[in-house]
């Protein structure tokens, strides 16, 4: 019997497309799942596709193609966007997540800051957003080194590194 995949051709890839690999060893599906249900309410049609890829070794990944217009000059123009000018665009593909490289899972406005600013720098995305003095505040923090605030040194239980066992009781020794 035929595969129902290969009676049809495959169906190109609609950009932007975001990428969430997870590890199923970790059970780490529905943090993953979560992720792309936020970025999907918020974004809506400005995201083409999220794609929940399940993979081992406690890798948690978000990946974004997108195709960024770019000018002659190398700044980006909404007059090219609308066929104006001339723009050279090609697709880019940058880590906007790496769990093992962070330290831990994204905060959720983080993630959503960072595909914002990617696919539209512009956009408000309101009260988790960073803007004005939060926004100082913020820099000002990164380059003196003094966290404020009553979050100041606080750990999240995702980033503190809990080991989390598989059914049969073993452990994702890459988790860790």
């Amino acid at each position: 019997m035929e595969h129902p995949s290969e009676s049809r051709p495959s169906q190109p890839v609609k950009l932007p497309r975001v990428e969430i690999t997870y590890c199923t060893q970790c059970r780490w599906m529905l943090r993953a799942a979560y992720f792309a249900q936020e970025l999907l309410s918020t974004f809506s049609t400005a995201i083409g596709e999220v794609a929940l890829v399940p993979s081992t070794g406690g890798v948690f990944t978000v990946v974004l193609t997108y195709t960024p217009v770019v000018v002659a000059g190398g700044e980006a123009d909404g007059a090219c966007a609308a066929g104006e000018g001339t723009a050279q665009i090609s697709a880019e593909t940058v880590l906007l997540w790496d769990r093992k490289a962070e330290g831990g899972f994204p905060e959720t406005k983080v993630l959503k800051q960072r595909v914002r600013d990617r696919l539209e720098p512009g956009r408000d995305l309101g009260h988790s957003d960073v803007h004005g003095k939060k926004k100082a505040a913020v820099k000002l923090e990164e380059s003196t080194g003094e966290a404020k605030g009553p979050a100041a040194g606080a750990v999240s239980a995702a980033s503190a590194g809990q080991v989390r066992r598989n059914p049969d009781g073993s452990v994702c020794e890459d988790c860790g």
